[in-house]
């Protein structure tokens, strides 16, 4: 497949060049190892070989930068969606090393953000958060660095805040049922759940309770 360079031509997305030798299309190219070539330059099959290599390193790294634009992924989800994609396991490993230089792969800090946003919309038990970070792939030191200062009574008082107003008409035995179980959902334990409910029934009405977030 030797040959010289006749021409470098743009593709529709811009970013990637069709490269041209002895005058047959010969490869795609992205733009970035596009411009080391110049027409006229004769390339080898190892040169070749080495463009190619570049390039299926380039498109898996771009497809990642993608997947965790949308939002933050943990470095097994990005190993699985580019082994979904069919990048091998050298390319896989050198893209997610990339990453992680740049500070684009960080399971410490994308648990942190899990507990937070988690604590923040919808409160859940350090059991089942923990649960919820291992099924991402993050590992047990950053689930643990990521689960420092939560607090079950005080997520399970928020969980009940936030529930409370759609139970609060309900017939006191019903009401402690669907609150029971709501808390149960989300990973809270008997003692933490019971805790929580006598706050709720000892308050007026649940009035001291609502003004928790106050």
């Amino acid at each position: 497949m030797a040959g010289t360079v006749t021409a470098l031509k743009a593709q529709r997305t811009k970013d990637r060049v069709n490269v041209y030798l002895d005058g047959e299309f010969a490869f795609g190219l992205a733009l970035i190892h596009a411009l080391w070539l110049k027409l006229g330059q004769k390339l080898s099959d190892e040169d070749i070989a080495q463009l190619k290599a570049a390039d299926t390193l380039e498109k898996a790294q771009q497809r990642a930068v993608d997947f965790i634009a949308y939002r933050p992924r943990t470095e097994r989800e990005v190993r699985q969606r580019l082994k979904k994609a069919g990048a091998d396991d050298e390319t896989i490993g050198s893209v997610t090393a990339r990453l992680r230089d740049a500070g684009l792969l960080d399971d410490e800090a994308f648990g942190k953000a899990w507990v937070e946003s988690r604590s923040r919309a919808n409160p859940r038990s350090r059991r089942m958060l923990a649960w919820e970070l291992r099924q991402k792939g993050v590992g047990e030191k950053d689930i643990q660095a990521a689960l420092e200062g939560v607090d079950d009574e005080e997520a399970a008082l928020r969980a009940a805040q936030r529930r409370w107003p759609k139970l609060k008409s309900l017939e006191p035995r019903e009401r402690r049922r669907k609150l029971t179980e709501f808390l149960a959902r989300n990973g809270f334990d008997f003692q933490t759940i019971e805790s929580v409910i006598s706050k709720v029934e000892s308050s007026d009405d649940g009035d001291e309770f609502q003004t928790l977030d106050d």
